[in-house]
């Protein structure tokens, strides 16, 4: 009976879901789930949530909720952290301040100002988390979703003795999205993925041991599907492979698409997920954070059960309880040279094999030239900022945000400075002391 501990369970939707994955599996169903969250109102929203699944599927699982997280952490066998850290007020000044200055970012959660200055906010959170975990669950596995993830998990390699593991979803729905444009099953999809979170590539997509890269190419040239990922069709066209991120991520990742208004408006897409405009993810977040505030939310316990997501935590929990052997893409350290032509000390993103001996990463090999430069750069961004946090240096974050594509194709440097500057005051509450 493992005990699962999740981190920021205030996030019901997603918190419940991963719930909901766990229940499903016979093999987990008696689980001691302990949730813990600073939020006492959205703590207690996620726990109903989970007790009436556990009540409904008539399971022997145990649901715990706690606003003390060493009560939560002690004994745990995985650890999920799922938090964010600050609130509203550090969000919007990430995003807001950069546009001001003409860096405009939809989502602003991985790289960029806004992804920078998350981390650093983040950071002391997870190192405090470490230490608790350390101290009172030193064997469990940290199951990480908070983004940045590659900046996060790479100071916790270096900064702890915790043993970290990413999860994200970017790849399946990536695997789901190419599979309907070039016409094939998803579950007949064969692929090999690998990068960095958010930047990785789909090396190989093959049905029936044909690749689908001669169906993707012809989807791209037809006007409806086109409109429905621009920004990744436009990167395939251009540089051979398809990427894993969304085209509203990836098009703040690289310097193309969001100098001009007039760009941002044509690379604007047809779907809900390919929204383009500055603050897309802010707006949706404050709108969402508003109705999970709702005293009044209404959510019919008598319908929830606990069915499976897309999400690998229950899988890799389950794969590590049930020595199941599993394959797919997480986050891990590169110490093993799963990819040949990125540095040692970088957290990466590939196929890795899960089973009762634990997490194993896959030989990738060396990424193609045109692709590993993206990887490449923004690993050197993660190192400064994974420096400049632990060491309160100051220089080192604005090198960071100088080398970021986003903000140097728009602002000169001195701007880039200023801007910077003008974050860390704003921001200052909630980020390391910098020197």
């Amino acid at each position: 009976m493992p005990k699962i501990t999740l981190i920021g369970a205030g996030s019901m939707v997603f918190a419940t879901t991963i719930v909901g994955d766990v229940l499903s599996f016979d093999e987990l169903s008696d689980s001691t789930i302990s949730l813990m969250d600073v939020d006492e109102h959205r703590l207690g929203q996620t726990a109903d949530v989970a007790e009436a699944m556990v009540e409904n599927e008539g399971l022997d699982a145990t649901v715990e909720a706690t606003t003390d997280r060493r009560a939560a952490l002690e004994d745990a066998d995985y650890v999920l952290n799922m938090i964010n850290v600050g609130g509203t007020e550090p969000f919007e000044n990430e995003i807001r301040i950069p546009e001001e200055y003409g860096v405009k970012q939809a989502i602003g959660d991985t790289i960029g100002p806004g992804g920078i200055f998350r981390g650093l906010r983040t950071i002391p959170v997870m190192l405090d988390i470490a230490e608790d975990m350390e101290e009172l669950c030193p064997d469990a596995l940290l199951l990480n979703y908070t983004n940045p993830m590659s900046i996060l998990c790479q100071t916790m390699y270096e900064a702890t003795d915790v043993d970290v593991v990413g999860l994200c979803h970017s790849v399946p729905h990536t695997a789901e999205a190419i599979a309907d444009y070039a016409g094939v099953p998803e579950d007949e999809l064969e692929y090999w993925v690998a990068g960095i979170n958010h930047v990785a590539w789909f090396l190989e997509a093959e049905h029936d041991g044909e690749s689908i890269y001669p169906e993707l190419r012809e989807a791209a040239e037809d006007p409806d599907t086109y409109e429905r990922d621009t920004v990744r069709f436009e990167m395939m066209k251009h540089f051979g492979y398809f990427p894993t991120e969304s085209s509203h991520h990836m098009s703040e990742y690289v310097p193309y698409f969001r100098t001009d208004e007039e760009t941002i408006e044509s690379m604007t897409g047809t779907d809900y997920a390919e929204r383009m405009p500055t603050a897309t993810y802010l707006e949706g977040w404050k709108e969402r954070s508003e109705e999970r505030d709702d005293p009044d939310l209404d959510v019919d316990l008598d319908e929830v059960g606990a069915e499976r997501s897309e999400e690998y935590a229950s899988r890799l929990i389950h794969s590590m309880e049930t020595d199941t052997p599993r394959r797919m893409n997480l986050n891990v350290s590169n110490e093993s040279d799963a990819i040949e032509n990125l540095p040692e000390d970088v957290c990466v993103e590939v196929p890795v094999l899960v089973d009762g001996t634990g997490v194993r990463p896959c030989s990738v090999g060396e990424l193609p030239t045109q692709v590993a430069a993206y990887p490449r750069q923004h690993a050197a961004v993660h190192r400064l900022v994974v420096e400049g946090a632990l060491e309160n240096d100051r220089e080192k974050i604005h090198q960071a945000i100088k080398l970021d594509p986003l903000s140097a194709a728009e602002l000169t440097l001195d701007e880039i400075h200023e801007m910077t500057e003008e974050l860390i005051e704003a921001n200052a509450e909630y980020i390391p002391d910098l020197e």
